[in-house]
């Protein structure tokens, strides 16, 4: 576990450990549910990344932006999500974040600066990028991080928008969750070459990060986030990471893409949260009976949210187009 450059602070690295076991915790809630049948549609379950969104949002402002992916909810609870709103929007109630309209592929939590999950692959590098360049033409000093997979890479949006931030210095930091996966594909069969080295052919300055340490994830981030504010930008990270279960919660016989000892050996030594708490009881900062108890608060939070949930209202017919369609002639006047 690599040390902050921050001066160690208890509450910031209790908040990080508290963040990364509510989104696993969300994540082992959600599965249950689309298990049970009580949530309609897929989800992408965003368990063993968790020190990356953690790293990254724990560097960023209220008012900064994130554009998030289809694996979405880690980066959302991270950035300020509740619970109760989060699984009202996945069971579709008008409680919601979008009012059960966007559902899991796409929440958006604009009062924390979530700008929203994209189902579309690489979808939110332009909507991140026009953020960036809204910041800098409005002279404030809010960055945007983009979140996106390995697989997002082979798209061409990706370089179109990093050529844009290139010549215009946006405060944009594109951050590439290389899991090691592109859906059912292993990334060194998709993607030839160097993954940063694609950034830097823009003259981009690009990093690649341990992304199962939310302390080395965090320092980066603090220090690219800064120099940012400054006008330095745009970054690029790269963050070696993993998830624990398949592309989507239906992809549940993986044997004939991902070996069951590769997936044992990233649960049982490369997990971060385990990592982080075992930092963190070395370091005197938590005893593993305070971890317990927080690790056993969070569930019982989550059960409230997802009991409330499930008994919360639907959306009334009469609110089919809200949100959906704009009187044009209005909007013009």
């Amino acid at each position: 576990m690599s040390p902050a450059k921050k001066t160690s602070n208890t509450e910031d690295y209790l908040r990080m450990y508290r963040q990364m076991v509510r989104i696993r915790t969300f994540e082992d809630n959600a599965n249950q549910l689309y298990l049970s049948a009580k949530m309609p549609g897929l989800t992408h379950m965003y368990s063993g990344e968790e020190a990356v969104a953690v790293g990254i949002c724990e560097a960023l402002e209220v008012t900064d932006k994130i554009t998030s992916t289809h694996r979405g909810h880690g980066h959302c609870v991270a950035k300020g999500a509740a619970f109760k709103e989060m699984f009202c929007e996945l069971l579709g109630k008008e409680e919601g974040y979008c009012r059960g309209k966007g559902g899991s592929m796409h929440i958006a939590d604009q009062s924390n600066g979530n700008l929203g999950a994209n189902a579309i692959v690489g979808g939110s590098m332009g909507i991140a990028t026009g953020s960036a360049f809204t910041a800098k033409l409005l002279g404030r000093d809010d960055v945007t991080v983009c979140f996106f997979g390995d697989g997002a890479t082979a798209q061409g949006l990706m370089y179109e928008v990093m050529n844009m931030a290139a010549l215009w210095k946006l405060p944009v930091i594109y951050a590439c969750e290389n899991n090691g996966y592109s859906e059912y594909t292993a990334t060194d069969e998709i993607a030839a070459g160097s993954i940063p080295a694609r950034a830097e052919a823009f003259g981009i300055e690009a990093h690649s990060v341990n992304g199962q340490d939310v302390l080395a994830v965090n320092q980066l981030t603090q220090d690219l986030v800064a120099r940012a504010r400054k006008g330095e930008g745009p970054f690029f990270m790269e963050l070696m990471t993993y998830r624990y279960h398949g592309h989507h919660v239906g992809d549940i016989n993986r044997e004939y893409y991902r070996r069951k000892d590769e997936e044992r050996d990233w649960k049982d030594n490369k997990d971060p949260i385990t990592l982080f708490g075992a930092y963190l009881t070395k370091e005197g900062i938590a005893t593993k009976e305070n971890l317990a108890e927080m690790q056993a608060a969070i569930e019982a939070d989550a059960a409230a949210a997802v009991e409330y949930a499930l008994a919360a209202k639907y959306p009334d017919t009469s609110e089919v187009d809200m949100h959906v369609f704009t009187d044009v002639k209005h909007a013009l006047a």
